[in-house]
């Protein structure tokens, strides 16, 4: 079974039903197939080939789900990239997996230009929208995505795929300042999908209403999890209008609703929310960060009917656990057992298997753990190893867990020191590259803080040259311009100096224990 297959059986089964909402329609099934038909014909019509790269830099969208599918279907491999992505960070994307082709928004041509100008293996940029209002430069050929999708080829490609070849490429931040492409194959994905489908019992009745943004792969799949089961995904930009968002929820009798725990926090501040009744919504699932257990409480009060999915992954494997309902009042902290089809255990600094009450790292077994990071063979052997006991090739996470007696997981504490705000993993080094860039800072570092609403507020500590009269107002607007907006520290703080270790190094856990 391939990704793209999802939607072709679907398509086959249930052509006329509606498959995605967006705030521009509906389309059935048999819609998005022929358009993502056409989007995958027009790449092989350029000499696209199988195993190419294509990063795709839009909202959620209908643009957005067309083109992964044809990619795909063309034999490619996508990479979703965060639509508030600034230049900077778009072309290291483009460059660091050589990408051969760019869909992207019209609207955001300055970024693009920007990001493409030095993108040496780029070949092809498809912008939404039904004009280009921008010259072909260069090598670089442009076309008007929309008018493929109207009026292109909409028969099925014919590419040999097998479900070891990679489909997607997922940068997530890490501890080197520079986002890691982790490597996902088709099985790696199909697995992943089938696995959670089943625990959260998707069927072809399902609404899902998605806020999330697809460069999240928590979002992502919640398309990839509706196409798989015939259901039906509502595709939002945003949660930054809540009572639009409580509105669609009743109105199109949504079933699902993925939240992290930032969309919670809203909800409950909302004072008039339970008057709203949600007789139709038939679960609520959580990841990216625990919820508090005061907030799990308020949403049972509101959410009556509604089963709650607390649940942990990573982007290395997806996910990996989840909380059943009925277990929810009995184990709050915890995150579950290993979800159908995935084995997670605890091991010691030797790979010893540890027992239960003892804290130690987290290991992960199962088809969707992923190939590796793209183009990073030391960090992928680091995380990727062998297991002693069988040989086979298993996860080591990098969080600290302890399991209880019958079992179930908590999670502790992460071995680096990555921060997790709004759902989002945030490297510190990557912000940190960024405030070296103002002139005056002379050191800086980057903590996570714990905050109700974010999880982990980004908080940055300065240290300036004398002369300099740096604000913090002036620091957020800059890094706001160079970075995506939820890596944007939410606080800035001024010293004199920072604690360092003998060697001379930042001292991040004296910083985090004087913030917390």
């Amino acid at each position: 079974m391939l990704i793209n297959n999802f939607i072709e059986e679907s398509a086959k089964k249930s052509p006329d039903k509606t498959a995605l909402i967006t705030k521009e329609g509906r389309c059935t099934y048999a819609e998005i197939e022929a358009l993502s038909n056409r989007v995958a014909n027009a790449l092989l019509s350029e000499g696209f080939n199988k195993g190419e790269r294509v990063a795709i830099f839009l909202d959620n969208s209908l643009e957005a789900a067309v083109g992964l599918f044809g990619v795909l279907k063309a034999g490619g491999v996508f990479t979703m990239v965060n639509p508030t992505a600034k230049a900077e960070k778009l072309s290291y994307i483009l460059n660091n997996c050589r990408c051969a082709a760019l869909i992207a928004s019209g609207q955001k041509i300055s970024i693009t230009k920007k990001a493409c100008a030095d993108a040496a293996h780029l070949k092809w940029i498809y912008l939404q929208g039904d004009k280009i209002l921008v010259s072909n430069e260069d090598s670089k050929k442009m076309f008007p995505l929309n008018e493929i999708m109207r009026s292109g080829d909409n028969t099925i490609p014919i590419v040999a795929t097998a479900d070891t070849d990679l489909a997607n490429i997922v940068y997530t931040s890490g501890s080197t300042g520079n986002p890691k492409g982790v490597m996902m194959t088709h099985l790696n994905m199909v697995s992943a999908v089938n696995s959670i489908t089943q625990y959260l019992e998707n069927t072809s009745e399902d609404v899902i209403l998605n806020t999330l943004p697809m460069s999240f792969d928590y979002g992502l799949y919640q398309v990839l999890m509706a196409f798989k089961t015939g259901a039906t995904v509502i595709l939002e930009k945003t949660f930054t209008y809540p009572y639009e968002i409580i509105q669609t929820l009743i109105a199109e009798k949504v079933t699902g609703l993925p939240i992290v725990p930032t969309i919670a926090a809203i909800l409950l501040q909302m004072k008039d929310i339970k008057k709203f009744k949600f007789e139709h919504l038939r679960y609520i699932s959580n990841t990216a960060a625990a919820l508090p257990e005061a907030h799990i409480k308020k949403l049972q009060e509101i959410f009556t009917n509604t089963k709650i999915f607390l649940m942990y992954g990573l982007t290395e494997c997806k996910r990996v656990s989840y909380l059943p309902p009925e277990q929810i009042n009995v184990r709050p902290a915890s995150v579950g057992k290993a979800m159908p089809d995935t084995e997670a255990y605890i091991v010691d600094e030797d790979g010893n298997k540890l027992g239960a009450g003892v804290a130690g790292e987290l290991v992960v077994k199962g088809r969707n753990v992923m190939k590796g990071y793209w183009g990073l063979p030391d960090e992928t052997a680091e995380r990727l190893r062998p297991e002693p006991s069988s040989g086979e090739t298993v996860l080591y996470t990098g969080d600290l867990f302890r399991m209880d007696e019958d079992g179930y997981l908590y999670f502790i504490g992460r071995k680096d020191d990555i921060i997790k705000s709004r759902g989002e993993k945030v490297s510190p080094k990557e912000i940190e590259n960024v405030l070296y860039e103002i002139r005056g800072i002379v050191e800086a570092a980057v903590v996570g803080v714990p905050d109700p609403v974010l999880g982990e507020a980004i908080k940055a500590i300065v240290v300036t040259n004398n002369g300099h009269n740096l604000t913090e107002r002036y620091i957020r607007k800059f890094c706001s311009e160079h970075l995506e907006d939820f890596m944007v520290p939410k606080y800035v703080e001024f010293r004199s100096e920072l604690p360092k270790t003998d060697s001379g190094k930042i001292k991040k856990t004296d910083l985090k224990q004087c913030v917390a």
